[in-house]
């Protein structure tokens, strides 16, 4: 009995022996087969030739040794000349723009152009480079890929560099690594603001009497208001108020021109002129009531003194910008009750460029300044185009405006395109010239330039310069291409 009692005991012995082994044997090999467990295999890296050096070095700053991953992960790059749709392990790595000096003419490159610079393989384009995007401000010129500009379009105009993972894993392994590094937010037409600057606008005698033959003040800003329209906010320096005597002899406006104005969208109109007083003190208080019921915001002018010193806040698109105007020595302004443009006192200059910066505010500052006139030939006279060509230190008092602190100066009291410059930490447009008035006569005041402003997150990422010009039909329009480079580079060589 004692003898069948150890065999069972020793069969029962041998089984759990034997189920134990077998059981082993499948934990293992499976754990050998699947690597995991004992035989357990980590998971590898592996870096895509068509990384670059750079990109290399951020990536091994995430995926470093003591990251421990269960699946292999194959990271790679590729880059697209259109903003592409992203699948699942791919992320904008950055955004590449094409930029060139501020000074240059230069517009354009082409796809070609842009793909081999962007490889720095392209030894003729010295003067021009690749930037990522968030680099890009307003010291450097940025140039279409194309005819596409980027801040114009944001889906074309750069190269996109577009960074993939590969892993069977991503969602749970991958993606908590990488999203806060790839995960970024660029410039898109939600957050950026445009805002076009004009020079000086006079609806007024010849005009008026055009607008008696045509009947309709749209036609002068037919061929202009496609483009004007197109902005955030549009500006204009407008010298003329509306009233029922305006004739084709005085500075007046038929009030049909208010169809001008909204024509082309305006939002913004600056009243430092001198000849807003002209058409009586009346005309002048109901213009400005028109602007404002035709929801245009007034700056540099008002219905008295103190209404006129109000600076103008914008508030648009996570963008805050400061923009005061005013009148300097050429007439027009108000001293108390009477409407008329805002007078310039280093005081209050001063204090409202400080108060506007303690804010963080992007300031402006526009100046009706002494008048530059070279209306003696019919023919180029390139007098004006140099800065110091008023009565007065144009240089100095504009240059000073930045040293108190201002971002950027605009002259709006030129009636001919004048030059611009990079000063310090700001840019300083000397004259802008005028986008609607009756001087046909002079191909000098036929002219004007149109800022182009793009700001994000209050900084000045881009101003773009755009001529226009009028004819002796009174109708502006922009300036071809050919003669754009050509009048732009003759102000720039009389920069100071």
């Amino acid at each position: 009995m004692a003898r069948k009692k150890r065999n069972r005991a020793k069969s029962f012995f041998s089984i759990v022996v034997i189920f134990g082994v077998v059981f082993a044997a499948a934990l293992f090999g499976i754990q050998f087969i699947t690597k995991t467990g004992f035989f357990r295999v980590p998971g590898v890296v592996y870096y895509d030739e068509s990384l670059n050096e750079a990109e290399h070095e951020v990536l091994t700053s995430i995926f470093t040794d003591e990251v421990d991953l269960d699946k292999d992960v194959t990271i790679s790059a590729y880059e697209s000349l259109e903003k592409p749709s992203l699948e699942e392990g791919e992320y904008i790595y950055n955004i590449y723009v094409p930029v060139t000096d501020f000074y240059s003419t230069d517009t354009n490159i082409d796809v070609d152009e842009a793909s081999k610079l962007f490889a720095d393989a392209y030894e003729g384009m010295v003067a021009h480079d690749m930037v990522p995007v968030d680099k890009l401000d307003f010291n450097s010129k940025l140039l279409s890929i194309n005819g596409s500009y980027y801040l114009d379009e944001f889906d074309k105009g750069a190269v996109f560099r577009v960074v993939k993972f590969d892993s069977e894993k991503f969602d749970e392994e991958i993606k908590p690594l990488v999203d806060n590094n790839f995960s970024k937010q660029y410039p898109a037409k939600d957050d950026v603001l445009t805002l076009a600057q004009t020079g000086v606008t006079a609806l007024s005698r010849g005009m008026n009497t055009k607008l008696a033959r045509v009947g309709d003040a749209r036609y002068f800003s037919e061929k202009i208001a496609g483009f004007l329209s197109g902005f955030d906010l549009t500006h204009t320096s407008n010298e003329s108020s509306f009233t029922d005597y305006a004739t084709g002899d005085n500075i007046c406006s038929d009030p049909r021109f208010i169809d001008t104005l909204t024509d082309i969208g305006l939002d913004i109109v600056e009243l430092t002129g001198n000849h807003n007083q002209d058409c009586g003190l009346e005309a002048s208080r109901q213009s400005i009531d028109l602007y404002h019921e035709k929801e245009i915001r007034t700056v540099g002018g008002g219905k008295n003194s103190d209404e006129a010193a109000v600076p103008l806040n914008i508030d648009e698109k996570g963008n805050n910008i400061t923009f005061l105007a005013y009148n300097q020595s050429t007439g027009g302004a108000t001293y108390g009750a009477a409407p008329g443009a805002n007078q310039y006192y280093e005081d209050n200059a001063v204090s409202e460029i400080n108060a506007a910066k303690e804010r963080g505010d992007f300031v402006i500052v526009d100046i009706q300044y002494y008048e530059c006139s070279a209306y003696a030939s019919e023919y180029e006279d390139p007098t004006c185009d140099a800065a110091n060509s008023s009565a007065g230190d144009q240089v100095g008092f504009f240059r000073h405006l930045i040293d108190l602190g201002a971002d950027m100066v605009v002259g709006t009291s030129a009636h001919q395109p004048q030059t611009f410059e990079l000063y310090g930490d700001g840019v300083i447009y000397y004259g802008l010239g005028n986008l609607f008035f009756d001087q046909v006569w002079w191909p000098g005041t036929t002219r004007s330039l149109v800022l182009v402003n793009y700001f994000y997150k209050d900084k000045l990422l881009q101003t773009k310069i755009v001529p226009t010009v009028y004819d002796t039909n009174m109708q502006t329009r922009l300036l071809d291409e050919e003669t754009s480079k050509w009048f732009l580079q003759r102000l720039i060589n009389v920069k100071p």
